[in-house]
């Protein structure tokens, strides 16, 4: 007899309230200094405490909650130094893979149509008055940027930051919900002057674009 073909195990009920949990969080659903209990996840997971628990010490060992004993847990909120590192690591990234591309030229057309769609895809975000799937679109516009650059190591580094600029994002929207039409207009200005070659001018462009929304 055949052996039967091996199945598909389901995904770690650990795993699928630790991946729901981190999602609160980072779209800002859960905010920082909001102290929520195991029940709460339990319920809204449709899962026993037992996974509940085994994934919110693992997002403490990560730093994004803080469990307190008998009462439950509280979001971190983000830290002044923490937001401050990211935005200089992404200033870093991001003009450096411009720099990257600029000098070749020969792909900045298919690069731009690339990122371009990243910036229609926020818009219809925008269009919904969706705040999550707005802030979500918004790193997938900056990561596309650095993707352009084509340099890998940029890349994965910039991927490790992508959770902690959505979460900075939906934060900022959260607060300010009235500036899609200004960060719009700001994403398509920073993707001319990539496309015109003036690279000062988009280092300048990137600084001011985030100490507006991130620094003020």
């Amino acid at each position: 007899m055949a052996a039967k073909s091996a199945k598909s195990h389901p995904e770690p009920m650990a795993e699928r309230v630790y991946a729901l949990t981190k999602d609160l969080v980072f779209t800002g659903e859960l905010p920082g200094g909001h102290l929520f209990s195991e029940g709460e996840i339990a319920e809204r997971a449709g899962v026993s405490r037992t996974p509940v628990r085994e994934a919110l010490l693992r997002l403490q060992s990560e730093g994004f909650i803080r469990l307190i004993p008998k009462r439950g847990a509280i979001v971190v909120p983000i830290s002044p130094n923490e937001a401050e590192d990211v935005l200089d690591a992404r200033q870093a990234v991001e003009t450096a893979a411009v720099r990257r591309l600029q000098a070749r030229a020969h792909l900045l057309p298919s690069a731009m149509n690339s990122v371009r769609a990243a910036l229609a895809e926020q818009q219809k975000n925008a269009d919904s008055g969706d705040i999550t799937a707005f802030a979500k679109a918004d790193e997938y516009f900056h990561r596309s940027i650095v993707e352009a650059g084509g340099n890998d190591i940029l890349i994965g580094f910039y991927t490790t930051l992508s959770d902690r600029q959505q979460r900075m994002s939906a934060r900022t929207l959260h607060v300010m919900p009235t500036n899609f039409p200004i960060i719009l207009r700001e994403h398509g200005e920073l993707i001319d002057l990539i496309e015109s070659g003036e690279f000062e001018r988009f280092s300048s462009a990137l600084s001011a674009h985030l100490d507006r929304f991130h620094r003020s």
